[in-house]
């Protein structure tokens, strides 16, 4: 999917990873408000909540990037974890570790695709959503694994060995979730227009008890804000 929004070309350019959900919106509202020409990129990875998909091109939209590309790369193939394969079913209960919802390598492959693309676009920033403080403990939404990537970028570019330095910015990975929620109805994000769910269905309703679900609820919670997800059997 490709959208252009006419945006000022001379604007300093970034690309922003776009889910569909919550933290990706607020990171893509973030970069907007920061004077950035986004251009916003999904990942269509073979996830069993596709509907976020249709989610990202909505906040694209709702948000004015420049554009709005959707890649296909099918980490299905692979299995190895429940949002990826049907065998494998998606838990309604915290449990100790590492959730069966943590898809192998998949920040690293995502950010490496957006740093393909900004490295052609001439952008040396990249945006992506992660948190780690209400967050499912995912090895690769760690400051420790944003810094290692930007280190990556730098060595692994032409343009960064030309001295064009890629930025990795993760402005949400230190924030709680009622502070994002905050911070996103500040810079205007409809977070109606978002899918949060690892269980959400065709149309974007979300079954409320999965990790996902918890933490966006407990966020809006937090933050005294009434929350706008869709879920099923509620209407």
């Amino acid at each position: 999917m490709t959208q252009a929004r006419g945006r000022d070309t001379t604007m300093k350019k970034a690309v922003v990873l776009l889910s569909g959900g919550l933290d990706s919106a607020t990171a893509l509202a973030l970069a907007v408000d920061r004077g950035f020409a986004c251009h916003a990129l999904s990942i269509d990875y073979g996830q069993r909540h596709r509907s976020e998909l249709d989610a990202a091109l909505r906040v694209a939209r709702a948000l004015g990037v420049v554009e709005h590309r959707a890649v296909l790369i099918a980490l299905g193939m692979f299995g190895g974890s429940a949002l990826t394969d049907e065998s494998i079913p998606v838990p309604d209960q915290p449990g100790e570790g590492i959730p069966v919802t943590y898809v192998p390598a998949r920040n690293t492959v995502f950010l490496s695709l957006a740093l393909g693309w900004a490295e052609v676009l001439g952008a040396s920033d990249i945006f992506v959503g992660v948190n780690a403080v209400d967050y499912s403990g995912y090895p690769d939404c760690r400051p420790e694994f944003i810094a290692a990537f930007e280190q990556l970028a730098n060595l692994a570019t032409k343009a960064g060995v030309e001295g064009e330095r890629f930025r990795i910015h993760a402005p949400l990975i230190e924030m709680t979730k009622s502070q994002i929620i905050k911070e996103g109805v500040r810079l205007g994000v409809d977070y109606g227009l978002t899918v949060s769910c690892y269980k959400a269905d065709d149309r974007g309703r979300a079954c409320g008890v999965c990790d996902s679900c918890r933490l966006r609820a407990r966020g809006f919670g937090e933050a005294a804000i009434p929350d706008p997800t869709h879920y099923r059997g509620r209407g």
